[in-house]
């Protein structure tokens, strides 16, 4: 496997230098949605046990006003907390 990768390597080195820019970005696109769409499993995860745990069966294919609240209510804490955090890290972000 490392000759493979190797191989990917020096193909890459043989890149002009936007290429090797806009295969950086592309894989920083990449990553970046990797990393919502875990977040994004997260926060389901989290909101499903917090709101459903009592609603073991679905009597109607909808879900009640308290289900919504509750999951409207976990989604936006958890938004918060997000922001909040992202606010933190850009503050330490100018410290340095």
């Amino acid at each position: 496997m490392s000759s493979s990768l190797a191989l990917d390597q020096a193909d890459i080195e043989k890149l002009n230098d936007k290429d090797k820019a806009e295969l950086r970005q592309f894989f920083a696109n990449e990553e970046q949605k990797s990393k919502i769409q875990s977040q994004s499993h997260a926060l389901t995860s989290l909101c499903w046990k917090k709101c459903m745990a009592s609603s073991s069966t679905f009597k109607s294919g909808a879900l009640d006003g308290t289900e919504k609240a509750c999951l409207a209510n976990c989604v936006e804490r958890f938004m918060d907390v997000n922001m909040a955090t992202v606010r933190q890290l850009a503050g330490m972000g100018g410290r340095h």
